[in-house]
């Protein structure tokens, strides 16, 4: 049956600069209840120019400690470090990120968000956080499959899970293959409903430096006397910057994905530049993905999105989910 006669459901339009309905993030932090749970975050919490609490998000160690409360109150994940340099994401933009693939997979599943580990999610490139998945299991009850190609990030992601007891929940896997996605770290009997990513998004280090510069001046806080950290939120060159930047590593990942479509129903991944969202759009038309959905996000005046795709038809998909849920 035609796409035109059974037209995708989508979600409801989030209003503009809001996080999505289900996000455990909305508001302002609440820090005297953060501090009251988690003493360590009052040594950095400070004054903002408009009179609030805060933290200062220039500073890495601050932005750690923040997470780790939030993680322990609303999440229960009651250990959280990572090594220093590593990126250390937002979480309520990583959440969102989260909420949205819930929803695409509602739409295929009459409207109800499919939860529990029958639900299985590829995180690649699951860093030294191992955010994704905590938060994906934390709200839905999904397992998921980690990977990344730094064996120092996967120890970290693995103290993670050990010391929370979510060895069931989540596995960790390396991708032996520096420059191969799918290809090496899949098993030929493996199927997921999902797969997402934050891919690396600057062509080198040079370029990730100036635009973390640019990302303080427009804040305001390049100021010359102050000594501040040389990438925002931190990062490694893996989870930075790649050769050929996002649009490489999109491209790469759209033609990898058509080689191992019968194993995923939707792929996904973050797009930071508007400019990458039609180029993947041509280059997913061409490896006759049979649908490609872009997926609007926002945190205040931060604008985001992620596009996803899938091989798969309507009818398909459905089929999918109710086979699994019957497992």
């Amino acid at each position: 049956m035609s796409e035109k006669a059974h037209p995708p459901r989508q979600p409801k339009a989030i209003a503009k600069g809001q996080l999505h309905p289900r996000n455990r993030h909305q508001g302002q932090y609440d820090f005297p209840r953060l501090i009251e749970k988690n003493p360590e975050l009052g040594r950095f919490v400070i004054t903002n120019p408009y009179g609030k609490p805060s933290i200062d998000f220039a500073d890495p160690e601050a932005v750690r400690g923040l997470n780790r409360a939030l993680l322990r109150q609303l999440y229960g994940i009651g250990y959280w470090e990572i090594p220093a340099g590593y990126l250390c994401p937002p979480i309520p933009g990583r959440a969102d990120y989260v909420h949205g693939l819930a929803d695409l997979l509602a739409s295929d599943h009459g409207g109800r968000i499919p939860r529990g580990p029958y639900i299985r999610a590829l995180d690649i490139g699951t860093g030294a956080s191992c955010i994704y998945p905590l938060l994906g299991h934390g709200d839905y009850g999904w397992r998921f499959l980690g990977s990344d190609i730094d064996p120092p990030a996967l120890k970290s992601a693995g103290e993670i899970v050990r010391r929370n007891d979510l060895a069931e929940a989540i596995e960790l896997r390396q991708q032996q293959q520096r420059g191969q996605i799918f290809k090496g770290l899949l098993q030929a009997d493996e199927r997921f409903e999902l797969t997402l990513c934050n891919p690396p998004f600057h062509a080198s280090a040079e370029e990730a430096a100036s635009g973390s510069r640019r990302k303080w001046k427009s804040l305001g806080k390049l100021d010359p006397q102050r000594k501040l950290p040389e990438l925002n939120f931190g990062g490694q060159s893996a989870e930075l910057w790649c050769t050929g930047g996002e649009a490489s590593f999109l491209k790469r990942m759209i033609a990898e994905s058509a080689q191992v479509a019968d194993q995923v129903l939707w792929f996904s991944s973050l797009v930071s530049k508007v400019s990458n969202v039609a180029h993947a759009e041509k280059l997913l038309k061409k490896a006759d993905a049979l649908e490609v959905r872009c997926i609007d996000m926002a945190q205040g005046n931060k604008q985001s999105r992620f596009v996803a795709w899938t091989f798969h038809s309507p009818e398909q998909r459905s089929a999918w989910l109710q086979s699994r849920a019957q497992d």
